[in-house]
């Protein structure tokens, strides 16, 4: 019995190389690179991908040996770097009793402020409006890192969706088989095969968080996240700040494949030569195993295209946010930087121990990270507010005295009338917005 190939009589066939140049290999790149952040995700690349060469000269830089620098030219980044999960810059952090200036901290200190960006204000309508910013403030003493330094992956349940694409890729085989064009058919599971496998290689590596762990004797943590508008604290012991500041996410590729990754050059030499044969061969299939061939890559397509919309950063935040047992972020905008200096210069001064003395904490300095002016009208400002951040008084007086204003004209002195008042404000916003919900004395 004859089968009745279907298109058998079309008096065309596609142009394969504008077939294969049609799909980008960006948006595979952008999935693979989600493939360590989502459970099982590494057993699910079995369809057949397109952007295959894209892939194997990205991830083929991952090889390093003078053999595979050859093939796959570039340098040679760590795997972190090349999944993107360490090399982007965190903002300055300065430790309020510790002394540390960290300038700049690392991709986790980038993860929390994007979180606290993200992260809705509290607004309140007072105070001289001028650049309007706001204050943060993470509360770390709680945490305890029940999961060790595992990292919680997402559930699979994005991932599952990949059963779209092995479907569509398996059923295109089994129709190209129907209809015995077995060399459309044997090209589709070449593309099946070099993915997966390919996926399953570059995805078992072991992900995790590595902490920096400070002496024992180390003082209070606690400390900022300087920005260009906002002033993100973090309140907490030394271990918990530090692991923010100078912790990283790492994926350990080498416990597995060695620290040459021969295994991935193998790979993307595999997705390189599932390139160059399918480029050569699809053109002898028939126009029907072509169209099935160009139907499965669509669907991959669209299935690469849907991962890469998830935000990469936010899904690394999120494991973050989760590893940090869930802290809580207290944050009010503020109409001002003067007023944002202040009142996180008393906010900071709340972890003070009473018990001991507070020589290691130094308010003045502190201002002067936040706001370095070098003029005699700051340099009163800071002195002042320097002094009632110290003082054990309760109700703390921001109006200009003799002393301040001596060596000051006019101008200058209602300069600094107006500097005080906006730090007047910003110590009411802090009674009302940290005094109030951390139930402390002012």
């Amino acid at each position: 019995m004859s089968i009745n190939l279907p298109l058998k009589k079309a008096s065309f066939t596609l142009d394969t190389s504008g077939v294969m140049g049609f799909f980008g290999g960006e948006e595979a790149i952008s999935a693979m690179s989600t493939v360590h952040l989502y459970r099982g995700r590494h057993l699910l690349g079995w369809y057949n991908s397109p952007g295959s060469y894209t892939v194997a000269k990205k991830f083929g830089q991952l090889a390093n040996s003078r053999l595979w620098d050859g093939i796959f030219p570039g340098p040679n980044p760590t795997p972190g770097e090349m999944f993107g999960l360490d090399g982007k810059e965190g903002p300055r952090f300065i430790g309020a009793f510790s002394g540390t200036d960290m300038t700049p901290t690392g991709h986790l200190a980038y993860l929390i402020a994007q979180k606290v960006k993200d992260t809705e204000e509290t607004i309140d309508l007072g105070g001289r409006k001028t650049t309007p910013g706001s204050v943060s403030i993470i509360e770390l003493d709680n945490v305890e890192w029940h999961q060790g330094d595992n990292v919680p992956r997402k559930k699979v349940f994005h991932a599952l969706y990949a059963a779209i694409p092995i479907i569509s890729s398996l059923a295109a085989c089994l129709a190209c088989g129907f209809v015995r064009d077995w060399l459309a058919s044997g090209l589709i599971v070449l593309g099946m095969v070099s993915s997966g496998l390919s996926c399953l290689v570059i995805g078992s590596g072991r992900l995790h968080f590595k902490r920096v762990e400070p002496s024992s004797y180390a003082p209070r943590g606690d400390g900022f996240l300087l920005m260009r508008n906002d002033i993100v604290i973090l309140k907490g012991a030394e271990k918990q700040v530090v692991s923010i500041t100078k912790g990283k996410l790492v994926l350990d590729m080498g416990r597995i494949h060695g620290e040459k990754f021969n295994v991935v050059g193998i790979c993307s030499l595999l997705l390189l030569s599932q390139f160059l044969i399918q480029l050569l061969l699809v053109p002898r299939a028939t126009l029907f195993g072509q169209i099935m061939f160009l139907s499965s890559l669509a669907v991959s397509w669209a299935y690469n295209s849907f991962l890469s919309s998830l935000e990469k950063e936010k899904i690394q935040t999120d494991i973050l946010w989760k590893w940090l047992d869930e802290p809580l972020i207290t944050k009010f905008a503020l109409p001002n930087r003067t007023s944002e200096a202040a009142c996180a210069c008393f906010i900071l001064h709340a972890g003070v121990d009473s018990r001991k003395p507070s020589t290691d904490f130094k308010p003045k300095k502190i201002l002067e990270c936040m706001i370095p002016n070098d003029t005699r009208v700051w340099e009163a400002w800071r002195k002042h507010v320097a002094e009632q951040v110290l003082s054990k008084q309760k109700i703390k007086y921001f109006r200009p005295i003799e002393e301040l204003v001596a060596d000051l004209d006019d101008e200058e002195q209602k300069l600094l009338e107006q500097l005080l008042d906006d730090a007047e404000y910003g110590y009411r916003c802090y009674q009302k917005y940290y005094v109030g919900i951390s139930g402390l004395t002012p």
